[in-house]
């Protein structure tokens, strides 16, 4: 794990101790166009290290892209002298992660008979290629997580292609490669860190470590959040966000997510509702919703507590006075509210209207939000009350 401004330089050292070629999925046509991309490259063949872009993965990845990507290696003869690349967003670092682990397995199969609940139920049993991540949206976490999401239109579904081999060997994070981030995506993609951090905190399966990890994930995203989507030369809010983003990935890993990542997959899938903007718009009513819950309410107010100890020294006294007098309902509504008005300043949507979503459409999105990561959501919902949520988001 190599992590601060810079550091890209040392991207050729670290390939090299992974292998003598390098395989990149590049997932930033910004990066192309500025010419970050060919600064990696040159940095991994002044190392000697036989580097070629493979693949392009502007979109999320989807079963088709997995096994041309394999196709692709195969064809170059992949083996184990060499690495995978994974330079982008969690898209590009997915797809890296999938071409890697199935490029070694029988050569009959594709990526779907792996992916869980829709395949053959395949698993990988030989050790994948290496991964060398280079995230560089400050959102998904991918860098940090033993998994891959794969999506498919028809049928439609959003599945995980999942193994402890997956984890990447080699994380480099340098902000510097995430300043030329468009708002809007640093919006969506900030966004998506933070419900993974709010989810994973209040998940059926937290523990108190990664609650710990999920506290000093959100005393960086959301004071920096806003900073990088104005201002996206801000090293300072650059760098706080992809340390928030790869504590996400670590909290995400261990305690799982919920309700608004569940629904967002089937959002994806039926709507075309790019992830971080699903989670964004799902994010306040998720976190409401599982507030019943005395047990979610009171961590929801620790992690405000935390925030507030965080925050403390620039708030006015009187306004720091009423806080620590507030009750445990108005602390934990006192983040939800703060998630609220970080929304407004993104200009992110309200409602799923505004993302395309039509009332006809809910039935499919309720019975399309059952996976894993609706599994770790606290409360546990039936169909007619994700329903009823869902009806009065329109």
């Amino acid at each position: 794990m190599v992590f601060g401004a810079g550091k890209r330089a040392e991207a050729g050292k670290l390939a090299r101790s992974l292998g003598r070629r390098a395989f990149v999925v590049n997932g930033s046509s910004t990066l192309a166009r500025n010419g970050g991309l060919d600064e990696i490259l040159r940095a991994l063949w002044a190392a000697e290290v036989d580097a070629v872009v493979i693949t392009n993965c502007l979109r999320e990845p989807e079963v088709a892209d997995v096994d041309l990507l394999v196709t692709r290696l195969r064809e170059a003869q992949a083996g184990p002298e060499d690495l995978v690349v994974g330079l982008g967003g969690g898209s590009a670092i997915d797809l890296a992660k999938a071409g890697a682990a199935l490029v070694t397995q029988a050569a009959d199969s594709s990526v779907l008979d792996y992916l869980e609940g829709v395949g053959r139920g395949l698993k990988l049993n030989a050790t994948p290629l290496p991964v060398f991540a280079i995230p560089t949206t400050g959102g998904t976490g991918s860098e940090a997580t033993k998994n891959a999401v794969i999506s498919s239109y028809d049928p439609p579904f959003k599945k995980s292609l999942r193994s402890e081999l997956m984890v990447p060997r080699i994380v480099l994070i340098d902000p510097e490669l995430s300043v030329s981030v468009p708002p809007q995506i640093t919006a969506w993609t900030g966004l998506d860190a933070i419900t993974q951090l709010l989810e994973s905190g209040i998940s059926k399966r937290a523990t108190p470590i990664t609650q710990r990890l999920v506290s000093a994930g959100l005393e960086l995203a959301l004071p920096h959040l806003a900073e990088a989507y104005r201002n996206g030369s801000s090293i300072r809010a650059r760098g706080a966000m992809a340390q928030a983003a790869f504590l996400s990935g670590l909290a995400l890993a261990n305690s799982g997510l919920g309700m608004a990542h569940g629904v967002a997959a089937a959002l994806g899938v039926h709507c075309r509702v790019p992830h971080g903007l699903a989670c964004a718009v799902l994010l306040p009513v998720a976190l409401r919703v599982n507030r019943e819950l005395p047990a979610v309410e009171a961590q929801l107010a620790k992690m405000s507590r935390d925030l507030h100890q965080a925050e403390a020294a620039a708030l006015p006294s009187a306004e720091s006075q009423a806080f620590t007098r507030a009750s445990v309902r108005e602390q934990a509504d006192a983040i939800i509210e703060k998630i609220e008005t970080l929304l407004t300043e993104l200009q992110i949507p309200r409602t799923l209207s505004e993302i395309g979503v039509r009332a006809a459409q809910i039935p499919e999105l309720v019975r399309d939000s059952r996976g894993n990561s609706m599994s770790g959501n606290p409360r546990e919902l039936t169909d007619a009350e994700l329903t009823s949520i869902l009806e009065a988001l329109l």
